[in-house]
């Protein structure tokens, strides 16, 4: 307590919480929002630059709001002025490259004539001009049985900047006799990294706020494609259109369909005539390369800036500049995102919520009557954080070049007023920017939506709509299940009997030649139990717990301030294996038990939200201890629960290595939950070793951050999941731990 430094964190965070707590009107009337977004500043891309109006945002004094600490990376696209809690000044290494590759350039430029100059340093520009809020970002659906891919685009634009005579139009090529040359994609999803000098530097398109272009020289930077090249060009869709203080932000949907051919193929696109960016999509009897990663983002009361080595930008960067080098190397045909692909918890701050983020009483809360400023403020939340999330760093690069295929983390929710629409919109949202989905355009008819992998369940206790999971062709032998396990749930249950029942349908369906489905359920289902903490935490004589919904001790980070229950409790009661999931967890295992033995399948379950790294496995139980297990590719049972977590879980009233200490501790134990199954249930020692080569905390979990490259091992049908850990915090360099789930070979 004596620690300087902890008073003075103690101070700051005790100084930010009172200014948003006691909120001011600007001389609209209006509250000034803690996150709002412009335009993105673009002077060249696209043709566009910050317009002169709407302007920033400003308060009583004049300066600008500082957004919440876990939010430092999301910024206006307007200058921020220079004080010590948002100034971010480059690396000198970034710098020094920086200088190195513009005196290399203007060399270049200098022997060549004015007409190679002009078309060496022209840009592309779109016609008629957009003006982009984010975007463009890419989703895949699946593969038909007729071999033909299915995917859409998403832009976001300013209405006010924009022109929509004639609609916006997204144009596509692809050439189906070349093979794909994979260090293509060097030139538009390169990060620039010199291997003998730390800097990242993204290469150039709409996502990048405030992008300084480099200068491309010679023929390798747009090659042509062959004479058999095929192209399309297809309308956009206006899905939904957002109105807010700053004016009309429309989203725009473009629906793409591309026949698989015998290679791999690279796809360019461009919107309006503007940057060409690209994509790949496999061979049509190839099973896809593809990345997954979920939390992408820091608890509250982290800087991340603690996460930025030598020549980043963000803290959020360097992690995914090493997937971008991965996708560069041999690229991915689909980013799976396992949920909190955004945080926001940064709700919380917004002016407008503020006496009901105050009310302590816990039934007064629960009943606090949501105004319309309150419905606005969250809207408006929502739509600028994510506008400002999905347009940022490297992360908005892999979401331009690599299709996605997302879902929600399986929070808990309430049926308050305020809870009740803060969930509701969430869920809203996420379909809107992640799935491309507005349920009022498309509706609910499965043999009549746009996306043809979506399986709709029953409607939702506590949101507006019903149960979205998505069931996605990875390949002839690989499928992937997204479960939504958000739309339905409550304390006792995860999903309906409804949702699984047009789930297990879908399943049972699939082609014969499939081996594999992947099952991301975000919440890990085989993974140690602390059912004894989790008693503890709800007990109403718990000191810790008292404490902090007093506000006492700087124990108020102990509790969340939605509900004021233990924030580690939230999480807890989250996962299968709580006590009120029990039951239909084991369920669910036996049921895809049989899937897996009657359709001759191999199931493996992707997971995220834990905050680290590790394998949990079941199977056949062997009764009697001299008895040798059942080999994996014989065992029906076998099924591998693969966790992978971007961010490392950092919160203010508890240790990460006194949790993980314990939750490694736990990892040893073989649980007979399933033995009535014949089912054991355990964790996989993966990490025998550290990143750094020496010995580990633990061979059963790993506290960094981490993402997991997935691909199919044609010589002997393995699936297999590399989970990369971040080596050294902040420095962009992973270190692989594969494990691989067998295929089927048991007797049919």
């Amino acid at each position: 307590m004596d620690n300087a430094g902890w008073h003075a964190i103690h101070r700051a965070r005790k100084e930010e919480e009172a200014r948003w707590s006691y909120p001011q009107r600007g001389p609209d009337g209006r509250y000034q929002p803690v996150e709002e977004v412009g335009p993105l500043a673009e002077p060249f891309v696209g043709g566009f630059s910050l317009p002169p109006g709407p302007h920033p945002p400003s308060t009583l004094n004049g300066a600008l709001p500082t957004p919440p600490p876990k939010d430092d990376r999301y910024q206006p696209a307007w200058p921020m002025p220079r004080t010590p809690s948002t100034a971010h000044s480059p690396h000198p290494d970034y710098e020094e490259a920086f200088q190195h590759q513009y005196l290399y350039a203007t060399q270049q430029l200098a022997g060549m004539t004015a007409v190679e100059r002009s078309n060496s340093l022209r840009m592309a520009r779109m016609d008629p001009v957009l003006q982009f809020m984010a975007g463009p970002l890419l989703r895949y659906d699946t593969v038909d049985s007729d071999g033909v891919w299915h995917g859409a685009a998403l832009i976001v634009t300013a209405d006010a900047g924009s022109i929509y005579e004639p609609h916006p139009v997204l144009t596509y090529a692809w050439d189906p006799d070349r093979p794909s040359n994979l260090t293509r994609v060097q030139s538009r999803t390169h990060t620039g990294r010199d291997r003998s000098r730390s800097f990242h530097q993204f290469s150039p398109h709409p996502a990048d706020p405030m992008y300084m272009s480099n200068v491309q020289l010679g023929d390798n930077a747009h090659p042509d494609m062959g004479p058999n090249a095929l192209s399309q060009t297809v309308p956009a869709q206006q899905i939904w259109v957002y109105c807010g203080s700053g004016g009309t932000f429309t989203f725009w949907r473009f629906m793409i369909h591309i026949p698989l051919g015998i290679n791999e193929m690279r796809v360019s696109y461009s919107v309006n005539d503007g940057i060409e960016m690209d994509f790949f999509v496999p061979g049509r009897d190839q099973n896809m390369r593809w990345a997954a990663y979920s939390c992408n983002g820091f608890s509250s009361g982290v800087n991340p800036d603690d996460f930025r080595g030598p020549g980043f930008q963000s803290g959020y960067d360097p992690v995914w500049a090493d997937l971008l080098e991965k996708h560069a190397d041999a690229p991915f045909h689909a980013l799976v995102g396992g949920g909190d692909q955004l945080y926001c918890d940064g709700i919380i701050r917004e002016p407008e919520m503020q006496e009901w983020v105050s009310t302590k009483l816990s039934d007064k809360k629960k009943n606090f009557p949501l105004s319309e400023e309150m419905r606005f403020a969250i809207d408006r939340f929502y739509f600028n954080h994510y506008c400002q999330v999905f347009r940022s760093g490297a992360f908005a690069r892999a979401n331009s070049s690599i299709p996605m295929l997302n879902m929600l983390d399986p929070d808990d929710l309430m049926g308050s007023p305020v809870f009740k629409t803060i969930g509701s919109r969430g869920y809203f949202f996420f379909l809107l920017f992640q799935c491309f989905i507005n349920v009022e355009t498309d509706g609910l008819d499965v043999w009549r939506h746009p996306f043809r992998s979506l399986i709709i369940g029953g409607p939702g206790p506590f949101i507006p709509f019903p149960s979205h999971s998505f069931l996605s062709y990875l390949g002839p032998q690989v499928y992937i299940l997204l479960l939504d396990c958000r739309a339905e749930r409550k304390k006792s249950q995860v999903c309906s009997d409804q949702e699984y029942k047009a789930v297990f349908d879908r399943l049972s369906r699939l082609p014969q030649n499939v081996e594999h489905v992947v099952i991301q359920i975000g919440i890990p289902i085989a993974y140690p139990r602390m059912v004894f903490l989790e008693t503890a935490l709800e007990s109403k004589l718990n000191p810790l717990v008292a404490l902090g919904r007093a506000g006492s001790m700087g124990l108020s980070g102990f509790v969340n301030k939605f509900n004021a229950d233990a924030e580690l409790l939230d999480d807890l009661n989250d996962h299968w294996t709580a006590k009120s999931h029990k039951r239909e967890r084991n369920w669910f295992i036996e049921q895809l038990q049989h899937l897996a033995k009657s359709r001759y399948l191999r199931v493996t379950f992707l997971s995220g939200d834990v905050h680290c790294a590790a394998v949990g496995v079941l199977k056949t139980h062997v009764k009697g201890k001299k008895e040798p297990d059942v080999a994996p590719a014989l065992d029906y049972r076998y099924m591998l629960n693969v966790v992978t977590s971007y961010s490392r879980l950092i919160v203010s009233y508890s240790p990460p290595n006194g949790v993980l200490t314990m939750v490694g501790t736990l990892a040893t134990k073989t649980h007979r939950t399933l033995h009535h199954m014949e089912t054991d249930e355990t964790m996989v020692p993966l990490f025998s070793q550290d990143t750094n080569g020496g010995n580990p905390k633990s061979k059963y979990i790993m506290g960094k951050r981490n993402w997991c490259a997935v691909q199919h091992d044609a010589q002997c049908g393995d699936l297999v999941f590399d989970i990369r850990v971040e080596h050294t915090k902040g420095h962009g360099h992973t270190v692989g731990y594969a494990v691989t789930s067998p295929p089927p070979r048991w007797a049919k």
